[in-house]
């Protein structure tokens, strides 16, 4: 078809907040941890962890329930030598929460994940020819659930938590392109899709570090910041400001005609 011969773009995808909605499960397992470990003082808000994830280094939900607990206590004079928290305990107490207490099977938040995209969709990208993967901070088991379990998809190019270091470092994402291209003599476009400050700035790093190649920010709207539209403004200014070229509300709306429009 005329699409496939004229599209020569990889998209790759983040999955949190973007392949499926985390703000019940992966956002609601953090501010159960932080309010486990602040004894029950301080829950923090969806505006409160948005707020941590707009520095942009915060990717990593253990360590941005850590940070929570810390600056909750630093207000209260307790500096984070005297609380001696153990990280390996808060990582522990927000698995049990997120993928439950049983140790052969998921049963906890992730289970009920509502999806954002469709397999229709994936099969739309392919038949206009474009290559397509994942470079994500969930898990390598978290990730491989949404993936195959629930979208079906059969072992999908995918660079896991485990496989690279956390964004906004583009290493996991220039790993998911290698995987995916098919020649390096004609350069593909390259479309990063995400949802917060450190996605985008993973692709400016990105640019940095390869700037022959052309680089697409695609930034998507988390379904938990759409319930006001004040709140979904200031959520797509702070994408804008950190490098989005173009802010959808649903993963979906980046058509293979757009594609084409914008590689």
């Amino acid at each position: 078809m005329t699409e496939k011969s004229m599209i020569n773009a990889i998209v790759v995808f983040d999955i949190d907040g973007v392949i499926r909605d985390v703000s019940g499960s992966y956002r609601r397992a953090l501010a159960d941890t932080v309010e486990h470990f602040t004894n029950a003082a301080y829950r923090p808000t969806p505006v409160d962890i948005d707020q941590l994830k707009s520095e942009g280094i915060w990717n990593n939900d253990w360590e941005a329930s850590q940070e929570l607990i810390y600056r909750f206590f630093e207000i209260q004079q307790q500096s984070r030598q005297q609380l001696q928290l153990e990280y390996e305990a808060v990582v522990a107490f927000f698995q049990s929460k997120y993928r439950g207490t049983e140790p052969h099977q998921l049963t906890g938040y992730i289970c009920d994940e509502p999806l954002l995209l469709q397999p229709k969709y994936l099969e739309s990208l392919t038949t206009a020819g474009i290559k397509w993967g994942f470079f994500s901070g969930a898990t390598r088991v978290s990730a491989t659930y949404v993936l195959e379990q629930r979208l079906g998809l059969s072992k999908p190019i995918l660079i896991a938590m485990e496989d690279a270091p956390g964004k906004p470092d583009p290493t996991g994402l220039f790993d998911a392109i290698q995987d995916l291209e098919v020649s390096t003599d004609n350069l593909s476009t390259v479309f990063y899709v995400g949802d917060t400050v450190a996605d985008m700035y993973t692709i400016l790093k990105a640019r940095e570090l390869e700037p022959h190649r052309k680089w697409v920010a695609v930034g998507v709207l988390p379904p938990h910041v759409q319930k006001t539209a004040s709140r979904k403004d200031e959520y797509a200014a702070s994408l804008i400001n950190a490098g989005a070229d173009i802010v959808f509300c649903n993963v979906q709306d980046l058509t293979p005609g757009r594609v084409m429009e914008l590689a």
